[in-house]
């Protein structure tokens, strides 16, 4: 069953966020001075480098000046247009599915805005909404940092994170490409021979052709440059295309990769980089257990948002040690660089996502993210 996400993450409910902002007329001027005491103890809780009012319908009613040091434009120049328009238009629908209307909580989004020039900046945007009295009315106090330098050194983690998975994989997919080079070689011995059966060895060397095609082509996909580009896709076949690309150092180990998915989903990601998180955390599933065994995949539905379950069967992670792994450069492996789970949090973050990480009962650890996902119509409608 497919169904439009209607919960914001929980990670965005933080305490002091559960106060519901409330005026009792529409202020005629929007500055902080007009503001009750509450609300501007919250912003400069939270920061910001230009503030900004909208109404429910989106049309800005107000923005600082300092928006031109940011974007470039007049604070003239932006009051009374749509904000909608300054969000780059592969991302307004994703925006528009997962902004909650009503909320009183906080709701908040690394997206990209459009400059004056046309160049598009990273932001955060923390959202709260303010209640009006006498019209029954809302309006939403938005908050805009520049986060355009944060974002480049979190890409240049990602590509070095990348490459070293690249490279720690390359030596086990040659492997895996050279037992069907060994199978073709022996086939075309045989059909030079003069044997009898070639149809039947020309389809078994077809299929051993197409899974040295499919091994390559993830290799050399995760080896690609970071790439920004959020649409809707398939699940599945996302998580299929991992767990054949990390079969081999699998099988090393004796351990088999299950996925359990009964339906699948649409959710609204970069593949690149949402293969990265499958990739880590995989990987990080298979090197954990030094006996054999297996590790599943398991999605499902859960409180409105798409889980994706990797399952280990390791000694699992100490309890005082959980709240470190997300940190950069902590590692409990001895070549582990440390960044792995660091990345795997920020895409999962950045794509309105939730990282959980869970010691299970018995033995191992579950690596859990919660993401949104949507009506499978939006893939046919991202097309045409």
């Amino acid at each position: 069953m497919f169904v439009y996400s209607q919960r914001k993450i929980e990670y965005y409910h933080v305490k002091q966020d559960q106060v519901r902002f409330s005026l009792n007329t529409t202020p005629i001027r929007f500055n902080m001075a007009n503001l009750p005491e509450e609300i501007v103890d919250w912003i400069e809780h939270h920061g910001f480098d230009f503030i900004g009012f909208c109404n429910r319908k989106g049309k800005i009613l107000y923005t600082s000046t300092s928006i031109e040091k940011i974007l470039g434009y007049q604070r003239e120049d932006i009051i009374g247009n749509f904000a909608l328009r300054y969000i780059p238009k592969r991302s307004r629908q994703a925006f528009v599915e997962t902004f909650l209307f009503d909320t009183p909580y906080r709701q908040r989004f690394t997206i990209q805005l459009k400059s004056m020039t046309g160049k598009y900046v990273w932001v955060d945007v923390v959202i709260k909404a303010i209640f009006i009295q006498d019209t029954k009315n809302v309006i939403y106090l938005i908050l805009v940092k520049n986060i355009s330098d944060k974002k480049e050194a979190e890409e240049m983690l990602i590509r070095s994170e990348k490459m070293s998975v690249a490279g720690q994989l390359a030596a086990g997919v040659v492997h895996e490409i050279r037992n069907p080079l060994t199978s073709l070689k022996g086939f075309i011995d045989l059909l030079q021979a003069g044997i009898d059966r070639e149809q039947e060895y020309y389809k078994i060397m077809i299929d051993e052709i197409d899974k040295i095609e499919t091994i390559s082509a993830e290799l050399l996909f995760i080896s690609k440059p970071l790439t920004h580009n959020q649409n809707y896709q398939w699940l599945k076949p996302m998580i299929k295309d991992v767990i054949v690309l990390l079969n081999t150092q699998a099988k090393n180990f004796d351990i088999q990769l299950e996925l359990i998915c009964p339906d699948d989903f649409v959710v609204y990601v970069d593949r690149s980089q949402m293969k990265q998180v499958f990739i880590n955390l995989i990987k990080n599933a298979i090197e954990a257990m030094s006996n054999p065994g297996k590790v599943v995949t398991k999605v499902e539905i859960r409180k409105g948002l798409c889980v994706i379950s990797v399952i280990d069967e390791g000694p699992g992670i100490p309890p005082h040690l959980i709240h470190k792994v997300k940190e950069p450069f902590f590692t409990t492996k001895k070549d582990g660089t440390g960044l792995g789970l660091m990345i795997t949090t920020r895409i999962i973050e950045n794509h309105n996502g939730l990282f959980e990480i869970i010691t299970n009962h018995d033995k191992g650890t579950t690596f859990e993210v919660h993401l949104p996902f949507y009506n499978p119509n939006y893939i046919n409608e991202n097309k045409e």
